[in-house]
């Protein structure tokens, strides 16, 4: 159920603020509640909310707008016919009053949401939240189309976040994480948790996302991101600065960091799994329960998320997981290896990952577990491997006959 809305507006006069919004109708004109409607960036979401509408003329032609609401046609005409006019896209010039990607087909899986799940593409933290259900999302942003907060507090909680970073990998200067459906959500395994569970982790979701909008409300300057910076120093038990001791007292950090470990423990238990896992055991596991998915899936067994909407024929998407191998390479210099000096190893998984696949990027051939080691300061084979298998394993690299790996 993971979607990205892919709303693209090529057209920055779709864009209102609500005093012009309600100068056309919005509050007012009945018919527009559905034409108007909230617009949500990636920084909307993360930072500041800039509080825009949009205007969505989905599904009408341009004498049907005309009719019903001249003074939209009006505005679009004025704001987004120009700009789309210069565009090289035929059907963006000729349907100009309509989003240039309105992606008809994701939008039925919306429809009589009260909420989604949403997160920013590309963010320092892994956060995500609800947000309103008649919400227009731009591309930046990956919603999931649940309203379930069970499903938010496992997406939230740290089996997951080690997931996603683990497989949607690092972009730009802050090295910030990327949340993509291929990767990140379609293959996660959902743990099969019980009535008590769910409503357990359902309950600690709501209590989180609550209080994050509860704090947001009371001080509008209180960022998503400076929050959850606050909240992983206080993980890390390192001094705060002056700001972020004013952050953690505007957004209460300590209630959302006992929130999250009180989710850590919740999820893991609805898993069977020991809470305090490291993080490539949980990639492990999720990658063999992915395993155990599949073949269910193959039985007939669709363990559905949203069973009144999903089609029938709808599938979890698979992993192979890696055969086993015995390697002999003693991790002596090879021409793939020579003269290359050892990076120093990341101490996070994720950059770990990366840090892997770049590794073979940069190889350009196949290399043992052994010869990537060889690249890190203090890395051992016997680390590298799992890692590597993991990868595999998530589609982000190939393991070739031989036993070796290549991108």
């Amino acid at each position: 159920m993971g979607k990205r809305t892919g709303m693209g507006l090529y057209g920055t006069g779709f864009l209102v603020e609500e005093s012009r919004a309600r100068e056309l109708g919005m509050g007012t004109v009945k018919e527009l509640k559905t034409r108007i409607l909230p617009y949500m960036n990636g920084r909307d979401l993360t930072q500041q909310s800039r509080g825009f509408y949009v205007i969505d003329l989905f599904g009408l032609k341009e004498n049907q707008v005309i009719e019903q609401f001249p003074a939209i046609y009006q505005h679009v005409f004025e704001r987004v016919k120009p700009e789309r006019d210069k565009n090289n896209r035929a059907s963006y010039r000729t349907n100009w009053w309509i989003f240039g990607e309105a992606r008809a087909k994701l939008r039925p899986a919306f429809v009589g949401l009260s909420r989604m799940i949403a997160t920013s593409q590309t963010a320092r933290h892994r956060i995500f939240t609800f947000i309103p259900g008649n919400t227009i999302a731009d591309s930046k942003i990956f919603i999931t189309a649940l309203e379930d907060a069970f499903y938010l507090g496992v997406m939230s909680s740290r089996i997951h976040t080690t997931w996603a970073g683990a497989t949607g990998g690092r972009m730009g200067v802050g090295n910030d994480l990327i949340y993509n459906k291929t990767h990140c959500f379609d293959p996660f395994p959902f743990p099969a948790a019980t009535p008590a569970q769910q409503a357990r982790i359902r309950e600690l979701a709501e209590q989180l996302d609550a209080h994050r909008k509860r704090q947001q409300a009371q001080h509008p300057s209180l960022t998503l991101t400076d929050l959850y910076n606050v909240v992983e120093k206080l993980r890390a038990a390192q001094p705060l600065s002056a700001k972020d001791q004013t952050v953690n007292q505007q957004g209460l950090a300590s209630v959302v960091l006992s929130l999250h470990q009180q989710l850590d423990a919740a999820v893991a238990d609805a898993y069977a799994w020991p809470a305090a896992l490291p993080d490539a055991e949980i990639l492990t596991r999720l990658v063999r329960l992915n395993h155990e998915r599949a073949r269910e899936e193959q039985a007939g067994h669709v363990r559905y998320l949203r069973p009144a909407y999903q089609a029938p024929e709808t599938e979890q998407a698979r992993l192979s997981l890696p055969t086993a191998a015995a390697f002999s390479d003693a991790g002596r210099s090879t021409p793939a290896t020579e003269g290359i000096a050892p990076q120093a190893w990341p101490a996070e998984l994720a950059q770990q990952m990366q840090a892997l696949r770049d590794a073979l990027q940069q190889a350009a051939q196949p290399l043992t577990a052994a010869q990537v080691a060889t690249r890190f300061k203090r890395l051992k084979p016997d680390k590298a491997e799992p890692l590597l298998q993991t990868l595999a394993a998530l589609s982000l690299l190939r393991q070739t006959p031989e036993g070796a790996y290549v991108l």
